[in-house]
């Protein structure tokens, strides 16, 4: 069964930054793109970013553009997105979700299609503070 373990939530001051990882069971035969979401309280989820499992391509929301990096490593059989988030603000504070597609919707217009993600961890909690 594949699972996708996420970390690195936690509460930061505006301005602060943190790292959030997300390790899949996958192989890049398997998985052909890798993305955040996030969900904040009464809001729908929307998409943050996006990668190729080949790291070449990446897409951003225009919200999070120049403050959040996603990159992505493989190995045989696990692969393992990144999101780095600097000067982070109170509006970034939500459940934040890996997900990975097998498709390379990653590579379109539509990366923030949820319906195309395959597998999705169980979330991590970023919490900012003003």
């Amino acid at each position: 069964q594949v699972q996708m373990v996420e970390s690195g939530g936690g509460s930061v001051q505006a301005g602060g930054s943190l790292r959030l990882s997300c390790a899949a069971s996958l192989s890049t035969l398997s998985s052909k793109c890798l993305a955040w979401f996030r969900q904040a309280p009464g809001k729908e989820r929307e998409g943050v970013a996006a990668v190729g499992t080949g790291g070449r391509r990446t897409s951003y929301a225009d919200s999070v553009k120049g403050r959040f990096t996603i990159s992505q490593d493989t190995s045989e059989n696990t692969v393992t997105v990144y999101l780095q988030m600097n000067l982070l603000k109170s509006e970034d504070t939500a459940m934040y979700y890996c997900a990975s597609a097998a498709s390379y919707i990653c590579y379109t217009t539509d990366w923030s299609r949820e319906s195309s993600y395959n597998y999705w961890g169980q979330g991590t909690q970023v919490t900012v503070s003003s």
